[in-house]
């Protein structure tokens, strides 16, 4: 079949979002499920009230993650099937014109779902050699009864085989959808591309119509940036009070997370608005436009969606640890008052501004390697 299990194994950016957030839900699961077995053993009203905001607390962390994460899992799968498909719409074409039926060949696209399953074993692993440290954590203070850590199978089910089949029928009825168009546009290369022609503008008008119409071709990309900017912003402000609020392990392995997510995000965004549009940089450069008039039209206007996630990001960590201080622990004592934190912000920002603003840089200079001889053989 035309997608391999190789295929499959490029779709690491689903692998690693596959990976954190089962390691996350795992942990607060089990945790969940462990915390609810020793109900009975709470004597005393303070020791009732941390209970039951740690319960609070694993329902809201898996919910608000693990649906997050989801979401953008879904997005990222549909992504790479739509490049897939364009990418491979000669042969998708001519597997057609055998009187291969849609559904067929969209069977071979199953095999995406391996990807979800690699991230989400390796995230159940991960979680249990956390488990240990992040149970003593939860309950550095004494204030519930002592438990070990148990394996609940039923969460393997749930966080590993579940998503693993849901992805892989969820690739193929995207796929089946994707190919409903015919045969002869797919021999062609024509898969339903919206875009706009262009006219012979020259200069500045002719740059600006170009990226407007990049952005405008590549919609899914402007959402993959904006979660990129995101990422960054809420983990590392919100890793930041962890020390605080919670503890040195729990700030860091948020930001590890935070960090693997918008770097993943922003590459695989960065890497395939270039090679959707390497013709189009190679022929502007044949016309004797600047690397920099280049970069304007191909990446520039992604930056107000980088910057829009960015403050989403803000604003985010900022009402979710403000909700978990001032409502799920209202009730628990020496819980300390969270307040945004303006320093941390702007350090943050600068942070972003030069590490992004870096990358574009690195990307623009990249285009100028671009082989015209590659792209004219293609």
């Amino acid at each position: 079949m035309i997608v391999s299990i190789k295929d499959s194994v490029k779709l690491f950016g689903i692998s690693i979002m596959a990976c954190c957030a089962v390691t996350v839900c795992n942990l607060f699961l089990n945790y969940y499920i462990d915390l609810t077995a020793v109900k009975d053993l709470i004597d005393n009203p303070y020791s009732q009230t941390f209970y039951d905001a740690q319960l609070m607390t694993a329902k809201v962390v898996c919910a608000v993650s693990g649906g997050c994460l989801l979401l953008t899992t879904v997005v990222m799968l549909f992504f790479y099937i739509k490049h897939y498909i364009d990418s491979h719409s000669k042969e998708i074409g001519i597997l057609k014109a055998l009187g291969y039926s849609d559904i067929r060949i969209a069977g071979g696209f199953s095999v995406f779902g391996l990807s979800v399953f690699v991230g989400c074993i390796l995230g159940y692993l991960l979680s249990f050699a956390l488990m240990p440290s992040f149970y003593h954590i939860q309950n550095k203070d004494e204030y519930l009864p002592d438990f070990s850590v148990h394996v609940h199978y039923s969460l393997f089910v749930y966080l590993v085989i579940a998503p693993t089949v849901f992805f892989g029928l969820l690739a193929v009825c995207n796929s089946v959808m994707k190919l409903r168009q015919p045969c002869i546009n797919l021999l062609k290369g024509i898969v339903n591309r919206k875009g706009r022609n262009y006219t012979g503008k020259d200069g500045k008008a002719f740059v600006d119509d170009m990226k407007n119409a990049v952005l405008k071709s590549r919609k899914t990309l402007v959402f993959f940036i904006a979660f990129s900017s995101f990422c960054f912003s809420a983990m590392i402000q919100m890793a930041s009070s962890m020390d605080e609020l919670a503890s040195e392990m729990m700030g860091l392995m948020i930001l590890i997370i935070g960090i693997v997510l918008a770097f993943t995000t922003l590459y695989i965004a960065t890497t395939a608005v270039i090679r959707s549009n390497q013709k189009n940089i190679t022929m502007m450069r044949v016309f004797g436009y600047q690397s920099s008039e280049c970069k304007h039209s191909v990446l520039d206007g992604y930056r107000p969606a980088a910057y829009i996630g960015f403050i989403a990001g803000t604003a985010y960590q900022y009402l979710l640890l403000k909700i978990m201080v001032e409502i799920v622990f209202s009730d628990v004592e020496n819980v300390p008052d969270f307040e945004f934190d303006v320093a941390m912000f702007f350090i943050t920002l600068g942070v972003f501004i030069i590490v992004y603003e870096g990358i574009m840089m690195i990307y623009g200079r990249y285009m100028r390697k671009i082989s015209l001889k590659q792209i004219m053989s293609e």
